[in-house]
């Protein structure tokens, strides 16, 4: 049998000469990248739940990187979500400068923000959330006047998430830079020397659906339609050293939100995770009534 299993293979391969083929992938992207009724659906229940759990988490009190991580990976397995989406970010101070930073192991220090980018799966969909808290429960000037400058960029940047937009995700990008830029030079940045390429170092947004970074190799140029779910996640990441504002060093701030996009506006898939600095309750034993 075996010699006659060869000989056909063999032969497929003679017919198949001259023939052309074409990768699958551009094929299967198009079927994925614009989002059924039915996967936004499954898509908005996901957020919503994630979104939900990283707000509980703010109102608690964590002494180490791990214990913030294991609060939302059971908060990610109720109510029959399937857990994780992808290992979390949980990056307490300067370790928010590392962008993938999955190690999750250090201490928690009072006068620290602490990054978290995290999400859960529902029915094969995942959320893609980032926030950036104290974890003193209370912003200082400083690091109220950084992280609400990247919110203004960010809030605005969702907001031409539509159709109506024009817009393609590389185009959003250029907007995130160019607001962002402006917002830091108006914080005393020196934004010469292409610094903004150091401060913001990644891309304003990808796909996001089925997968994290969904339609692997989807062009970002391609105009926004109607159905298609992108993050937007501008950050701003202040190494440690004297070329920027001493107030600044070290700080690592990002704030993201899957949106899918209609025709006039933007539908924002994760409000449960609050943002705003008035809305960020944290319940903690000193200062808790007090930002």
């Amino acid at each position: 049998m075996e010699p006659a299993r060869a000989g056909g293979l063999a032969q497929v391969f003679r017919d198949a000469e001259g023939v052309k083929i074409k990768p699958l992938r551009p094929l299967v992207n198009e079927l994925r990248v614009i989002k059924s009724e039915a996967e936004i659906t499954n898509m908005r229940r996901v957020g919503k739940h994630s979104g939900r759990a990283i707000t509980d988490a703010m109102r608690q009190s964590f002494t180490a990187e791990k214990d913030l991580d294991s609060f939302l990976d059971y908060w990610f397995k109720q109510d029959d979500c399937d857990g994780p989406a992808y290992v979390p970010v949980v990056a307490g101070g300067i370790n928010a400068n590392t962008i993938h930073y999955v190690s999750n192991d250090m201490l928690l220090k009072s006068g620290d923000l602490v990054l978290v980018d995290a999400g859960a799966e529902y029915g094969g969909y995942i959320a893609d959330i980032s926030r950036t808290w104290p974890v003193s429960g209370k912003f200082s000037a400083a690091q109220k006047d950084l992280y609400n400058t990247l919110l203004e960029v960010q809030r605005s940047c969702v907001a031409l998430c539509h159709v109506e937009s024009g817009l393609t995700l590389d185009q959003l990008h250029k907007t995130a830079v160019s607001k962002l830029s402006d917002g830091l030079k108006n914080l005393g940045f020196d934004m010469s020397n292409h610094a903004i390429d150091t401060l913001f170092p990644h891309h304003v947004g990808h796909y996001v659906g089925l997968d994290v970074h969904d339609c692997p190799g989807f062009p970002r140029n391609r105009q926004f339609e109607k159905g298609m779910c992108v993050t937007v996640e501008p950050g701003v990441y202040v190494p440690d050293d004297e070329r920027w504002p001493a107030w600044a060093r070290g700080m690592g701030i990002r704030i993201e939100d899957s949106v899918c996009v209609d025709e006039q506006g933007p539908y924002v898939l994760t409000t449960e995770a609050v943002k705003e600095v008035s809305n960020m309750f944290f319940f903690k034993i000193l200062d808790a009534n007090k930002l």
